[in-house]
């Protein structure tokens, strides 16, 4: 099987990243769509830089697939070895002794956006975060462009606590980036839990 059920939710799974996975990410981080709102738009990727890239990803320890499991016939959900990665998502910078981390993520495939998988995976790793990993406050940065990322940010409880104001130039306009955190007093969400055997 191409993929391991690390953390799983309703609709998709998080799992160690597969370094064969290297071609579709580089199809992806090629895609304006995924790059721009990622920050390295200006990035050329090939086949080699790519994979030690990944294999740096793969050798951390929170750094997972994004895999949407496969739907049968009668449009139940299934695990199979057809099921389809989407995209990528981690968590980085992780300090224990003050249970702070930063989270990141992107859906790679133009079919699987818009739909609430970001959303989903946004609950998966703070799940993951909180109640796994026991941290406390948990951040991530968005540039104020990308309207559907900080749509799905506050959906899940993030609230922004500063900018960077335009510190971003694309396309000859200026952008802020936006600081947002969660607290796991904030975080609401039993995605992970009934998945979970205790």
């Amino acid at each position: 099987m191409r993929y391991f059920k690390k953390v799983e939710g309703d609709r998709l799974y998080l799992s160690p990243i597969n370094l064969d996975d290297v071609e579709k990410y580089i199809e992806w981080l090629s895609d304006p769509e995924v790059s721009i709102p990622l920050g390295n738009s200006a990035m050329v990727f090939t086949t080699k830089n790519e994979r030690e890239f990944l294999e740096k990803l793969a050798s951390g320890e929170h750094a997972f697939s994004i895999v949407k499991k496969g739907v049968s016939d009668n449009g139940e959900l299934f695990v199979r070895d057809g099921d389809v990665l989407i995209g990528n998502c981690g968590i980085f910078d992780i300090n224990h002794i003050h249970q702070t981390a930063t989270v990141g993520l992107f859906i790679g495939d133009r079919e699987n956006r818009g739909v609430g998988y970001g959303t989903e995976t946004l609950k998966l790793l703070l799940s993951y975060g909180f109640k796994i990993l026991n941290l406390h406050n948990i951040m991530l940065t968005v540039f104020s462009f990308n309207s559907a990322g900080l749509k799905s940010y506050n959906k899940v409880g993030f609230k922004e606590f500063g900018r960077r104001k335009e510190a971003i130039q694309m396309n000859g306009k200026r952008f802020d980036i936006v600081y947002m955190q969660i607290l796991s007093s904030e975080f609401e969400s039993d995605t992970l839990s009934k998945h979970l055997p205790i």
